[in-house]
């Protein structure tokens, strides 16, 4: 007890230098925890992609895309259990800042079996399915937006001209806290039924098809199964794993990830190297305290502990208040995300492995920055420690 009670004191002899220091450590560790945090959100997409889903898209590019009548042929192979298809939108709400969020046109019959984490009130999928024009909207966006049902969506075309009218008739919410609910789905055919009259050339595609298999250890197979009926065809398809798919857009931002990752390293060296300086301009004054210790019978293994603790109690301190500034920092974040960048991080939470990574990062760095101190008082000799009063 007396030893735990040396820590506490020998902490708070210097207050202006163990302040800095706390603050210094709690600024590097909410730095680490955002940027992990974005790190997760980036990846959010991946850890949710569902392992009996496939995506079949065109062999060149999503861009181009695939005809509608090759969905009979995709529910024809064996070990398929559901087909559905969307096409990219991309209109404009209000202005630039407002649209961006992801607009799909889907087969609104098949939609919500292939994603049954999207969970919606069967009254409002009925009416959905009635009304050629309706749409669904994620809770989030809809709270973003300002959007309840019954509201009419005005949306500008950029891809398909002209004005295009929706009607809300649901709002659906995650089934998992990783599910987007950003996305603003409604009917393919309320499309296809007005390219067909301004556009012919353009209708009767669709942009990718959602294949929910059977069995999720067959994916391969049935993926390989899929592409070999296209081969050699005029729309040739690559057929993957949603996560494969996800794991595509995120390898695109490629560079930027590889840098935050970067930066979270170096971020933890700037807190080792800011509490070992501390520790280390401690041990420096203390080295008389340490000689006079010893002389009372004070062995390695009291110093060592008495250092380590001291560093250790400072790491703790600086990461418990970093950690605790995380949330309400994370939470402004991703309001500003939200407004700034709509829904380019659907899912924007402090982590549980977030969290445990700052709490043994801040105990690994204060016994890390405890190492040289505690040796250099292990290996003073008293009479050395000693000469050094006054």
């Amino acid at each position: 007890m007396e030893l735990f009670n040396l820590i506490f004191k020998n902490a708070l002899r210097h207050k202006l230098r163990t302040f800095l220091t706390v603050v210094g450590v709690a600024i590097a560790i909410l730095a680490f925890s955002l940027i992990q945090t974005v790190l997760s959100a980036w990846h959010a997409g991946v850890e949710a992609s569902a392992p009996d889903r496939l995506i079949t898209r065109h062999a060149v590019s999503i861009v181009f895309p695939l005809p509608v009548a090759d969905r009979e042929s995709i529910r024809a192979v064996p070990g398929v259990a559901e087909v559905s298809y969307a096409h990219w939108f991309g209109g404009i709400y209000v202005d630039e800042r407002h649209s961006q969020f992801p607009q799909f046109a889907v087969d609104a019959e098949t939609w919500f079996t292939v994603y049954p984490e999207m969970v919606i009130q069967p009254d409002e999928k009925a009416t959905f399915l009635r009304e050629r024009n309706a749409a669904i909207v994620g809770e989030k966006l809809a709270r973003q937006q300002g959007w309840k049902v019954g509201d009419t969506i005005r949306m500008r075309g950029m891809l398909y001209p002209g004005d295009w009218d929706f009607v809300i008739r649901g709002i659906y919410q995650g089934a998992q806290k990783t599910t987007d609910e950003t996305w603003f789905v409604f009917h393919w055919k309320y499309l296809d039924e007005r390219l067909r009259q301004i556009e012919p050339w353009r209708s009767g595609n669709v942009g990718w098809y959602t294949v929910k298999i059977a069995d999720p250890s067959r994916s391969g197979e049935v993926a390989r199964a899929i592409d070999q009926r296209f081969q050699n065809s005029i729309a040739e398809t690559l057929t993957e794993t949603e996560k494969a798919f996800q794991l595509e857009f995120v390898a695109m931002s490629g560079a930027i990830l590889t840098a935050l990752k970067i930066v979270s390293i170096v971020i933890i060296g700037v807190i080792l190297a800011v509490l070992s300086n501390t520790m280390a301009m401690t041990s420096r004054e203390r080295l008389p305290e340490y000689a006079s210790l010893k002389t009372l019978g004070f062995g390695t293994r009291h110093l060592v502990f008495v250092i380590a603790g001291e560093s250790i109690l400072i790491a703790a301190a600086g990461g418990g208040l970093g950690i605790l500034l995380t949330f309400p920092v994370t939470a402004f974040f991703a309001k500003l995300l939200a407004d700034l960048a709509g829904a380019l991080f659907p899912v924007f939470e402090v982590g549980r492995t977030t969290i445990l990574a700052c709490a043994l990062i801040a105990f690994g760095v204060g016994l890390g920055a405890s190492i040289f101190p505690s040796w250099r008082a292990s290996s003073l000799s008293i009479a050395e420690g000693l000469r050094r009063i006054g």
